[in-house]
């Protein structure tokens, strides 16, 4: 196969987060791959304008309609399985939900896909979700449909992890999941992190960073009540659901900033991070790219030592982890983060393993092993 025609495949393309930079990334690699995906908002992602972005049929719904689409990953799966591919001979799906539904025209189409994780709220956190699904007044809502609708889905999911030719994991634990739910093996490829991006403060400020979706399973609440109870500086970027929650239970050393679009601006996240005392990571993730930003800015990681913490964090050298998603699990952390002498230019070095650069080359390398 020389010089194969690639195309890369993407769940949905609404808000910008760490997916969406696998995205961009995947694009610098191979700059005449088309994107498609299950819908898009282009305002809401400048990085992606002028790029060749294709959608599925559900960006003909209703506007109203279509900012609902996490209620359909059913109808996700079929506008996925309807895409006429046939023209590409390597699909590239990222995907944490249904991109992964393509569906192979010929014998000789190869389907890589970069797994972000199978589906959360189907395998691996389906009673975390079951518990608090973040649709506020809706949540009653979904919690009736999800026994109704999740076996149907996992059925679907699993048949469609059969049909890849390679799968790539974003972590350690991401590979667990492959394994376990898909039965499937993979290579683990971190993903992307622009590392320039940060220069690290040598004299660091009196405040620690919280950053992320303020959603149930991020716990942000956690790094806000140890914050409360020690008197600690802490500033939090974001917004989500349990924006107004936080608000209410922070104390007068406690920050909130977000833009217009409900997110920190990648400018003003920068600058905290540079002179941050400390970035404090309550949540299981399935890799955690900010903890690597931080890194990158000279900032020492206080994390949840589960998830795609353990493939960033190393326990007193770039941070602490500590084992308990608990108010006093995360005070002892920053207890014990700030009898530790940590030095920004040592921290940035270990960033350097997640450069983006790196994850280019990785995904050359599985690309070209597939070109016979």
């Amino acid at each position: 196969m020389k010089n194969p025609k690639i195309v890369i495949v993407h769940d949905w393309l609404t808000n910008m987060g760490g997916a969406e930079n696998v995205v961009l990334a995947m694009h610098e690699a191979f700059p005449y791959a088309p994107i498609y995906t299950s819908t898009f908002t282009p305002e809401n992602m400048p990085a992606f304008k002028g790029l060749d972005v294709r959608m599925t049929s559900l960006q003909n719904l209703p506007k109203p309609l279509r900012k609902l689409h996490k209620f359909f990953p059913m109808l996700r799966a079929k506008a996925f399985q309807k895409l006429d591919l046939s023209e590409f001979d390597i699909i590239i799906s990222s995907s944490s939900a249904e991109s992964k539904q393509i569906r192979k025209t010929s014998g000789n189409q190869i389907h890589i896909c970069y797994c972000h994780t199978p589906i959360r709220y189907y395998w691996s956190h389906y009673n975390e979700y079951k518990a608090d699904p973040g649709f506020g007044k809706l949540n009653w809502l979904v919690r009736l449909a999800m026994p109704l609708m999740i076996p149907a889905l996992k059925k679907s999911d699993y048949k469609a992890a059969q049909k890849v030719d390679i799968f790539v994991a974003n972590s350690t634990e991401v590979q667990k999941r492959i394994q376990k739910y898909y039965n499937r093996n993979s290579t683990v490829v971190h993903p992307p992190v622009d590392v320039d991006r940060f220069e690290p403060a040598r004299e660091r400020g009196d405040y620690y960073v919280a950053l992320g979706r303020q959603v149930p399973y991020k716990r942000v609440d956690l790094a806000v009540m140890a914050a409360n109870r020690l008197g600690i500086k802490l500033r939090v970027y974001g917004s989500g659901s349990e924006h107004q929650k936080l608000v209410e239970m922070a104390g007068p050393t406690i920050q909130f900033f977000t833009d217009r679009f409900g997110d920190a601006s990648n400018n003003a996240v920068t600058a905290a991070l540079n002179s941050a005392k400390g970035y404090i990571f309550p949540a299981e993730e399935d890799f955690g790219i900010v903890e690597v930003e931080a890194l990158a800015a000279g900032a020492p990681v206080i994390a949840f030592g589960k998830g795609g913490a353990l493939d960033i964090v190393q326990d007193g050298e770039s941070g602490v982890l500590f084992h308990e998603q608990s108010v006093e699990s995360v005070v002892d952390a920053i207890k014990r983060a700030d009898k530790i002498n940590f030095l920004p230019g040592t921290l940035r070095r270990k960033a350097k393993r997640f450069d983006k650069s790196l994850f280019i080359s990785k995904i050359h390398k599985i690309i070209s092993d597939q070109i016979i």
